[in-house]
């Protein structure tokens, strides 16, 4: 696309970008970032599992059932969860290599960001991988953010589990469109957002846009924690 000069009509328009950048870094701490379990439940869960089995069994039972019931026992890279052909067609113009989000733990919950505006259109992408300390916890997560973000609907032939819900907000006539996809792998969690804006129509991209691009980068994240780190 041709580069334009910058005059204040267009210098006014890209002002709502700044606002949809701090609204899409917080949700990679909003509803969809469940704080990680606390130690205290986890020595529950094991002294749960030593109660029920420790007529004769022993300690040793405990941790060789928690290791079977955790597949997953660290998030993968964030940045390259989602492939460089995929990212150049939802977000255009954006770079490639991604900016991956601080975490207060790298082995429990990982996300990387990529957004841009070419021309006058704005697009926004997340991708989120959170390991939960059995799949029980990840089930009872799962079940929970899906029913925060009610509306949506199962999406067929994604991890276990997979959710897709899109919603439609309007700020000062300026429209967004964004799509949420939750994926449940065994013990782990993969959450996408992805949403966008036209600032020349002040219209979002189409329902149908959005949800087929978040669950395409859901897929391509799926097969990434697939092919990252496994417990044998």
């Amino acid at each position: 696309m041709q580069s334009l000069p910058l005059p204040l009509a267009l210098t006014a328009r890209l002002l709502p970008v700044a606002v949809l950048a701090s609204a899409g870094w917080a949700l990679s701490s909003g509803p969809l970032a469940a704080a990680p379990a606390t130690d205290q439940k986890s020595a529950q869960g094991g002294q749960s599992t030593h109660d029920a089995r420790s007529s004769g069994s022993g300690d040793a039972s405990a941790p060789a059932t928690e290791a079977a019931a955790k597949t997953y026992t660290s998030a993968p890279t964030p940045c390259g969860g989602v492939s460089v052909k995929t990212i150049q067609s939802l977000v255009p113009g954006a770079k490639t290599a991604g900016k991956e989000i601080p975490s207060t733990d790298k082995s429990i919950r990982r996300t990387c960001s990529w957004n841009a505006l070419k021309g006058y259109d704005y697009r926004w992408l997340d991708v989120s991988f959170e390991i939960a300390d059995s799949q029980e916890q990840a089930k009872k997560s799962y079940t929970q953010r899906t029913t925060e973000k009610s509306g949506g609907g199962a999406v067929p032939g994604l991890g276990d589990a997979a959710y897709s819900v899109v919603n439609l907000t309007t700020e000062d006539k300026q429209q967004t469109r964004e799509g949420v996809v939750l994926v449940r792998m065994a013990n782990a969690l993969v959450s996408i957002t992805y949403n966008g804006s036209d600032f020349e129509s002040k219209k979002a991209p189409s329902t149908d846009e959005i949800n087929k691009g978040a669950i395409k980068a859901a897929k391509d994240a799926v097969a990434a924690l697939q092919g990252g780190q496994k417990q044998g």
